[in-house]
């Protein structure tokens, strides 16, 4: 893709997994295409690769390279331009005693429980609420990049926790997991709407929100933010409702 352009030549090399079970599309096999060497993926390398629709997962940066299916798409919100919808300001309003506070990156035993119960909770089966705490580890907290865990209380009591990168034309949301108990809740909207507003704050255009999937329902959260752009056919375009 075009943005890969801008990187110095020979500063990375890439190779394509073998084939794996998709975590989003039933009976449906994936590839990834990985960047390597990761130590060398900085802040301004690692900006031009989420341009070309790449993202990590810790110190592992891929983007989708299936065979035959092209369902993954890159998305992210232009935050100037951000339109609430009732839903997103009901979830402000209802979230509005939250306390933010952003750390480096580290290993909190109070983080790692909040994290097994949403999973428990959120994603059963899955795998990941058995993680022990060195698989939690390895998959949030190793970073090369400008990367932040922010802490979401209320009343002195861990609620969410958000890892992001801030990347040099935004912010990339990385992982979100939060109390999965709280009744009436909407703790992921409120999140994308809070990091909307770092975005702005630092004077940053966009939030890339990952991968979308029209036809998974995991995914379906992330066309509720609007104007929603994505990455087509190496280029990144307005999402328009028929695309949803």
């Amino acid at each position: 893709m075009s943005q890969l352009n801008d990187l110095p030549p020979s500063v990375l090399q890439f190779y394509t997994t073998a084939s794996y079970p998709c975590s989003y599309l039933p009976d449906q096999l994936a590839r990834s295409q990985v960047a390597t060497p990761s130590h060398l993926i900085d802040t301004d390398v690692y900006g031009v690769l989420v341009q070309a629709g790449f993202r990590r997962s810790g110190a592992f940066t891929y983007r989708p390279h299936c065979d035959h299916c092209r369902a993954c798409v890159p998305v992210r919100i232009l935050v100037e331009n951000l339109i609430l919808r009732r839903s997103q300001r009901r979830s402000l309003k209802r979230h509005q005693h939250l306390i933010a506070t952003q750390h480096d990156l580290y290993y909190h035993p109070d983080h790692y429980a909040l994290y097994l119960r949403y999973q428990a909770r959120r994603h059963s089966g899955g795998g990941m609420d058995r993680d022990s705490r060195e698989q939690y580890r390895h998959f949030l907290l190793p970073s090369n990049v400008d990367s932040r865990l922010v802490e979401f209380r209320e009343n002195g009591q861990l609620r969410m926790i958000s890892i992001i990168d801030e990347l040099p034309d935004g912010i990339s949301s990385v992982y979100t997991f939060f109390d999965p108990d709280v009744p009436s809740a909407s703790f992921g909207t409120y999140n994308i709407l809070w990091q909307a507003q770092l975005c702005l704050e630092l004077k940053l255009p966009y939030l890339y929100l990952g991968y979308w999937i029209k036809e998974s329902g995991k995914m379906s959260y992330k066309a509720g933010f609007r104007p929603l752009q994505g990455l087509i056919d190496g280029q990144w375009k307005p999402l328009a409702d028929s695309d949803m």
